[in-house]
């Protein structure tokens, strides 16, 4: 029998953290209230696989197969008992992940885990039953692609609880590094610094969005630039950890007014059509 987990949450990163589970054989239900959202989210996993299949990626039939591991269910209550992991992707506001993982930890599954990018672990796991059985699991988007997961462990996160994630991430071809709860953990941490960094050079008008990203990626090696990274992560997403962050860590992590504006006007990268580059045209 193969092994089943949960994803609740079926934005960007739950519909991929559901890929790459059911491309490793996991029977995998996605958790998702609003139908159009979900499907919008099975038929973006259906192309990703097709995507894959041709480019070798996955074996002939695989993207059918892959698919044909992923199930809708439109809350937590109907995903059944003792699954081996569900990890939860809803939006970064505390009280909200509080409420999705007290529902999904009354299913009693065997490993329960946030994919939060900046949220504390240990308050998170504060007001479950069973914080032993807890951790952060830090997927980076693109899921399929993208090789590292990063495992946060909290004050009460038990060794058993960490070997079943690491044993999960090696499953689904993923490197871990493994890092206790604090603030930004180590990825949200560097990676805000460095891009709320660019966004004052544009402000200051040091160079071009483009150019600041080239320098990123040629002078340092970074597949991508900080300010196109931004707009794929969402400029709402980065805004909501930098002021996390500055809270913790004071105001070098305070965010830059165009930040600030920008998520105002409603710019928030890729899935709003503009961030710090025009998405309009795809």
């Amino acid at each position: 029998m193969s092994k089943q987990i949960g994803v609740i949450g079926a934005g960007t990163m739950g519909l991929g953290i559901a890929y790459v589970f059911a491309a490793a054989g996991y029977a995998t239900t996605l958790v998702e209230p609003r139908e159009d959202q979900a499907r919008l989210a099975l038929e973006i996993i259906r192309k990703q696989a097709e995507k894959a299949e041709q480019r070798g990626k996955l074996a002939a039939e695989g993207a059918r197969a892959l698919v044909d591991n992923v199930v809708h269910a439109p809350d937590v209550a109907q995903l059944g008992e003792g699954f081996d992991l569900i990890v939860e992707a809803v939006p970064e506001r505390v009280e909200l992940k509080r409420a999705v993982l007290a529902s999904a930890e009354e299913t009693n599954p065997v490993l329960l885990a946030s994919n939060t990018s900046g949220l504390s672990i240990d308050t998170l796991a504060a007001s479950l039953r069973r914080p032993e059985c807890f951790l952060g699991l830090h997927f980076f988007n693109p899921v399929w692609s993208m090789p590292l997961l990063e495992i946060v462990r909290s004050a009460a996160t038990s060794d058993a609880a960490l070997a079943q994630a690491r044993t999960a991430a090696e499953e689904i071809g993923k490197e871990t590094i493994v890092v206790r709860d604090a603030p930004g953990f180590a990825t949200s941490r560097l990676g805000v610094a460095i891009g709320l960094e660019a966004m004052r050079m544009l402000e200051d008008g040091v160079a071009a969005a483009e150019d600041i990203d080239r320098a990123m990626e040629l002078g340092y090696r970074h597949p991508m630039g900080p300010l196109r990274l931004t707009d794929l992560v969402g400029l709402d997403v980065r805004l909501d950890i930098a002021q996390h962050l500055a809270k913790s860590f004071g105001p070098r992590f305070e965010p830059p007014r165009i930040l600030v504006d920008k998520v105002a006007a409603g710019e928030l990268g890729r899935k709003s059509g503009r961030g710090f580059y025009d998405w309009s045209n795809g």
